[in-house]
């Protein structure tokens, strides 16, 4: 089990991650992370691979402080946990074919022996659903989504328990991004996998995570099982991320609610709530106490002050039924 409890990051004097807590049990599990750009998803992720340092908090696997692991308990950790970025690009070597970029993880982590790395390369490339002859091309000569599955081929050369996906689809078009997205479905079972996954696509944490956290300025608004998070959101602020999804069945096709104003500054975020400058459903209480997150029903937490007065149908028949806006739950659609 991973957990990130009460996570702090500050960088000068912005508070990129403030109190955060996250638990993903072992796999095959998934824990979406949504919100806007500047939210913390990436930092969130950079700090639990130890690639940033923390102002507070800590990072556990299986009750054990990652921060103060050296040697090889540390080696250890860096083998069980791995992450896939957002742009492969940016993480393989252009002056390293594919089948040596790989052969380095397995020669680190000890995982065959040498005799067997090209067996093992092979192996991986059609795991992920590449010819082993990619395995002498450069990155340069691959498309996107073929960088992206040496990208996962790398990751999982190390035989992980758990990964964190940083937006692995964002930089690729519609098509390649379901190729990839299945492609995770189907290591997720096969491998037993857990995961972070952080993405902009709502539809893509519906159908991969079981539960899914809403991000706001550094702090968690909102969490819960994801297809009651969405089909369901109680915070204003989860209401907007929902609704700027397009339904293409005009009967599924909720109001829009756009939120007014912009991020406010994250160097001298606003008092009470962070969310109340731009809130539609704003009162004093919000300007002046900050929220904290609490169970709202079943395992669905929510950090807002009027949650239960704007929520009340869902409160009374434990997050089912019509919310305060008199909308019913739907379906994303699939993105396969």
């Amino acid at each position: 089990m991973l957990e990130v409890r009460a996570l702090h990051v500050v960088f000068e004097s912005v508070h990129a991650v403030d109190g955060v807590s996250l638990t993903l049990p072992a796999g095959p599990f998934g824990l979406g992370i949504v919100g806007e750009s500047g939210s913390g998803k990436t930092t969130i992720a950079r700090a639990v691979m130890r690639l940033i340092p923390l102002a507070g908090g800590s990072v556990l696997l299986d009750g054990h402080d990652v921060f103060r692991l050296r040697g090889g308990a540390l080696r250890a950790y860096r083998r069980a946990v791995q992450i896939v970025f957002q742009d492969a690009d940016s993480t393989l070597d252009p002056r390293m074919r594919v089948g040596p970029a790989i052969r380095e993880a397995l020669r680190v982590h000890r995982v065959v022996s040498r005799d067997e790395f090209g067996h093992r390369v092979d192996e991986l490339l059609e795991e992920v659903g590449l010819e082993s002859a990619t395995s002498s091309r450069f990155p340069h000569e691959l498309s996107g989504g073929q960088r992206q599955r040496v990208a996962i081929a790398r990751a999982l050369a190390v035989e992980p328990r758990t990964l964190i996906l940083d937006e692995p689809t964002s930089a690729l078009d519609v098509t390649v991004q379901a190729r990839i997205l299945r492609l995770i479905a189907e290591l997720r079972e096969k491998r037993q996998l857990a995961y972070f996954l952080i993405s902009h696509n709502l539809a893509v944490v519906q159908q991969l995570c079981e539960e899914a956290a809403v991000l706001y300025l550094g702090q968690v608004i909102e969490q819960g099982p994801t297809g009651q998070l969405l089909s369901s959101p109680a915070h204003p602020y989860t209401r907007a991320l929902r609704s700027a999804v397009p339904e293409i069945d005009i009967a599924d096709r909720r109001a829009r609610v756009v939120v007014p104003g912009i991020v406010p500054d994250p160097a001298h975020p606003p008092a009470g709530c962070r969310f109340n400058p731009r809130c539609p459903f704003v009162v004093q209480r919000c300007r002046e106490e900050t929220p904290l997150l609490r169970r709202l029903w079943a395992e669905h937490s929510v950090a807002c002050h009027r949650a239960e007065e704007l929520n009340p149908v869902l409160v009374s028949h434990g997050g089912r039924g019509q919310d305060a806006l008199g909308q019913t739950p739907d379906n994303l659609g699939s993105i396969f």
